[in-house]
């Protein structure tokens, strides 16, 4: 129901004055001056508006809508109201290497300050929650010592080559660059930083990834030689770390926060994974490792993103090249490892614009890492 009170006269410029009352939750400034209003038709009582959000995986895009709505419904002689929206995810333009990946809006690291916390499989998961809210997404599996993602993903044919350039493989709509593409089966990469370095920049330049607006990367885990080369090697906007519950998790993730503050990366925030059981019988909940990340965030002064369940379905998903997020879209594990992506989305949506507007006007100096 729109009309109320309000006599103003029903024109463009009143509608887009109410709309400049719209606030984007996630960015803190009105939908008008944020450009948002892609398109806007008044046809008599009825209006049009395309509403462009800064990802398809806008976790608030209903909240959005409501305050849209709820807005207008101040206008008198306002009948129907029709809001389509769609997304365009704008390009990390700071920051060194920039131009490395020219094709790629941002770069995001999933990082583990230790192994065997499922890193891999959350960066399956939120390449693949990314991909399924309509962004174009592309996985690197930097795992040098560990490169599973095209077993997790269900890929078997290797990258094809045209001329010197590599196109990568797709799975699940993902498009995937690993090293266990160019490693013999079965046998071990015994290689140092240096090494590890050379091999992800020769991939880096000469995959040809074409537009895409999220690259999640799959870094080794640990804070060793091979994770702070590739962590350098890498233009990033920002970093994801993974932990579990266990406090000899928890107690390492100090040190994966550490080695991207001296690379200047932002830590975008923290993901409890295999966080809980839920009694497939009683539907009682058993915090198997214990329950301490959101804790351990608040003490480190990072976003906690969000747990997820232990469950047999994303174990199974990951063997067998089958994410949970493709078989079981709806189910509650699935919803778990589509929120984070979303709120990764959001983050790294928020973080673009304060540093875009930040060096607005302004040569960019890069920034040296400590070593």
């Amino acid at each position: 129901m729109f009309g109320g009170n309000n006599s103003t006269h029903l024109d463009e410029k009143n509608i887009l004055e109410v709309l400049s009352n719209v606030q984007d939750p996630e960015l803190g400034r009105d939908i008008v001056s944020l450009k948002m209003v892609d398109t806007l038709k008044l046809e008599g009582d009825r209006l049009y508006l395309k509403i462009t959000l800064t990802t398809p995986a806008c976790p608030l895009k209903s909240r959005i809508e409501s305050d849209i709505r709820q807005a207008l419904s101040r206008l008198d002689g306002l009948k129907e109201v029709k809001i389509d929206f769609n997304s365009r995810v704008t390009p990390r333009r700071f920051g060194p290497m920039t131009q490395l990946l020219p094709g790629v809006a941002h770069t995001i690291a999933v990082a583990s300050a230790k192994g065997g916390v499922g890193k891999s499989t959350m960066s399956v998961g939120l390449a693949v929650a990314l991909q399924q809210s309509g962004a174009r997404v592309g996985l690197l599996d930097a795992d040098i010592h560990g490169p599973n993602i095209p077993i997790m993903l269900g890929v078997e044919v290797p990258p094809a080559q045209e001329g010197e350039r590599l196109i990568p493989a797709e799975s699940h709509g993902v498009k995937l660059i690993s090293t266990a593409f160019f490693m013999q089966a079965d046998t071990p990469a015994i290689w140092r930083g240096p090494m590890v370095g050379k091999m992800i920049q020769e991939l880096l330049m000469r995959v040809d990834w074409g537009e895409l607006d999220y690259l999640i990367v799959d870094l080794p885990p640990g804070t060793g030689d091979a994770s702070l080369t590739l962590a350098q090697s890498v233009p990033l906007s920002g970093a994801v770390i993974v932990t579990t519950p266990q406090d000899v998790a928890l107690a390492d993730v100090g040190r994966g926060i550490a080695m991207f503050k001296k690379l200047n990366v932002p830590i975008l925030g923290l993901i409890e994974n295999m966080s809980y059981f839920i009694c497939p019988h009683c539907n009682e909940r058993t915090d198997i490792f214990g329950h301490g990340g959101e804790e351990t965030a608040k003490r480190l002064k990072l976003d906690f993103l969000g747990e997820v369940p232990l469950h047999p379905a994303i174990r199974m998903g990951g063997d067998s090249g089958q994410p949970i997020l493709v078989t079981a879209p709806d189910s509650p594990q699935a919803e778990a490892i589509r929120n984070i992506a979303y709120k990764v989305a959001a983050k790294i949506s928020v973080l673009n614009l304060k540093n875009s507007s930040s060096i607005a006007g302004k040569s960019f100096i890069p920034l040296t890492p400590n070593r």
